[in-house]
């Protein structure tokens, strides 16, 4: 068997240089955007001998679990000067009570409440706004009641990363591990995006934030006339605002483990589905150029696969389909890989060639099922 196909005008040899195609995509887009995550280098600056004050908000509703066993760890960070600002919104349970409690113990703790009224939106913007409008400080540390910071290094390492021309600072919130297949999917998705979102940062084209571990100036906000050009719908106070500040501020990558925040993964799929929706409310606004540039990548992971499958049953062709199929799955598999192994979940990738094709399967169904379903609440 010749490793050469005859390159003859058929349909075979098309469908041979459509995979080509296919391959070479996914390659530009592993060594121009994953190999910055993968292999960054730490930074070399001198140890920041002062850090600014700070100001951390959390928007809050029916949240008095979490802000009992979260809260502590946030309020007793090894950081000079900082306060906690806890908005209160609309909550029916324990937390008013908790949060009083928390306030005679700590000094620093800022309680903001939000009375129960129908005529207010869902959604954290009005909560973060009335947070920020409260605050003390100009640098801003967001994250939500249920997040748990890695260590009491947390707002050190967050701040550390801001400076003049980068006024936003993207951070991580891992899912905790739990057992089943669903766990493990939601860790998948969450942990490929937040790489994707360091990844495309790096590359000086960032598309996504995380409200759970965010940072940006108070200066920044107000030039973006905050929430204003999204109000109108419930999610975005993240991805958005990322969308809107760009124009005005470079983004910085947080990727100390230090400065993750862990949280629990949702329970169900229904849980999955309404935070999907979110996303995809967000990403329905991102400019046309970044739909593209995000869309392309699965598109070409589905039509590589359908190649090879196809190109499998013709023996001809077999030798050199295998070999650029197998090529491409292992440097992606590596470079990729390292990308996780960054996020502090090597695990998940054991099995990457195969998540790989099914949550590019998976994902456009899944926002459908969103979509159509309207899980657009808080």
């Amino acid at each position: 068997m010749n490793y050469l196909p005859p390159f003859e005008n058929n349909f075979w040899t098309y469908l041979l240089i459509g995979a080509c195609v296919f391959a070479l995509i996914q390659l530009v887009y592993v060594f121009n955007f994953y190999l910055r995550l993968a292999y960054r280098r730490k930074s070399n600056d001198p140890q920041v001998s002062s850090f600014p004050p700070v100001s951390v908000i959390i928007a809050a509703r029916n949240e008095s679990d979490n802000l009992y066993e979260n809260l502590p760890t946030i309020l007793s960070q090894d950081y000079p000067e900082y306060e906690v600002i806890v908005v209160n919104n609309q909550s029916i349970d324990d937390s008013n009570w908790i949060l009083t409690a928390f306030a005679q113990q700590f000094t620093q703790l800022k309680v903001v409440e939000i009375s129960k009224s129908p005529h207010l939106k869902p959604g954290k913007k009005l909560p973060i706004t009335l947070g920020i409008k409260a605050a003390k400080y100009e640098h801003l540390l967001l994250t939500d009641a249920d997040c748990l910071p890695n260590s009491n290094q947390w707002i050190k390492q967050m701040m550390q990363q801001i400076k003049a021309s980068q006024q936003l600072v993207i951070g991580y919130s891992p899912f905790i591990q739990t057992k089943g297949f669903l766990n493990k999917l939601i860790r998948f998705d969450n942990t490929w995006l937040s790489a994707s979102a360091f990844a495309y940062a790096l590359a000086n084209f960032p598309f996504k934030a995380n409200g759970r571990n965010l940072a940006y100036t108070r200066t920044l906000f107000q030039k973006v006339n905050g929430f204003k050009s999204h109000y109108a719908i419930s999610p975005g106070d993240d991805d958005l605002l990322l969308q809107d500040a760009i124009k005005y501020s470079a983004v910085a990558t947080g990727l100390s483990p230090e400065s993750f925040v862990r949280s629990a993964a949702p329970k169900t799929w229904k849980e999955w589905f309404r935070q999907k929706a979110k996303y995809h409310m967000s990403s329905a606004r991102f400019p046309f150029i970044k739909k593209v540039v995000l869309g392309i990548y699965p598109l070409s992971v589905i039509l590589l696969w359908i190649s090879f499958v196809a190109l499998f049953f013709r023996m001809e062709y077999l030798p050199l389909s295998s070999s650029l199929f197998l090529g491409v799955i292992m440097i992606k598999w590596w470079i990729q890989g390292m990308c996780f192994k960054r996020l502090a979940e090597p695990k998940i990738f054991l099995f990457f060639p195969i998540w790989d094709l099914f949550y590019s399967i998976l994902m456009p169904i899944v926002y459908y099922i969103a979509e159509r379903q309207k899980y657009y609440r808080w």
